[in-house]
């Protein structure tokens, strides 16, 4: 029984002593840290108020698949309405309810509600 136990932890100190040896680099080659592409950056959250009739910030600036939530804090509702061709909208949202937008192309909207609520999303 205890030459069982002597062969595995021999079995496991050979192994770790070659992934040790395997690990290690020559001068010429890369190193992990050379090699690894670089990490991408994660999307980003934003937020936009509707108060007082109003999309606070009016213009954001954000990057492609970024997330907007859009948080309505006005005593009515309001939704949110892509411009040109009315390509998506969120529901009438009441006050304190929320709605999120993952960031694809730069855009205008509206609330279809109160036109004279309008807001821009730049992606650069």
């Amino acid at each position: 029984m205890k030459s069982d136990k002597m062969r595995i932890i021999n079995y496991a100190l050979v192994f770790a002593s070659l992934v040790i040896f395997e690990s290690c680099s020559s001068g010429s080659e890369k190193s992990s840290a050379e090699s690894a592409p670089l990490e991408e950056k994660k999307p980003e959250m934003h937020a936009i108020e509707m108060a007082q009739m109003k999309f606070n910030p009016a213009e954001l600036k954000v990057k492609k698949g970024d997330k907007i939530v859009f948080v309505n804090h006005d005593i009515v509702a309001h939704d949110v309405t892509e411009e040109s061709k009315k390509a998506w909208n969120s529901s009438p949202m009441a006050d304190g309810q929320t709605w999120i937008l993952v960031a694809t192309e730069s855009v205008d909207y509206y609330c279809s509600l109160h036109p004279v609520m309008k807001g821009k999303i730049v992606v650069e």
